[in-house]
């Protein structure tokens, strides 16, 4: 009787065996990232005044009035029927 040898499927079994901690890793770095980036809120005053500022900026670029009355995006009033 001979038999096969082992090796192979044993550093074949680890190979797969890091490859899948390290997706783990991955996924734990990506999820505390997305924490991060949500505890820095995009919507916050700062963020918002700056937006404003930026508009203000590209406005005059233009040579138009910024209103600051006017919604940032259209709403379903302001948009035209279609059809």
């Amino acid at each position: 009787m001979t038999s096969m040898p082992r090796g192979q499927s044993t550093f074949t079994k680890r190979q797969k065996e890091q490859a899948r901690q390290q997706r783990q890793r991955d996924k734990a770095e990506r999820r505390s990232q997305r924490k991060l980036d949500k505890q820095t809120d995009p919507g916050s005053a700062d963020s918002l005044d700056e937006l404003r500022q930026n508009a203000e900026a590209q406005a005059s670029l233009f040579q138009m009035p910024y209103d600051r009355s006017a919604p940032a995006e259209p709403t379903i009033s302001d948009k035209k029927p279609s059809g």
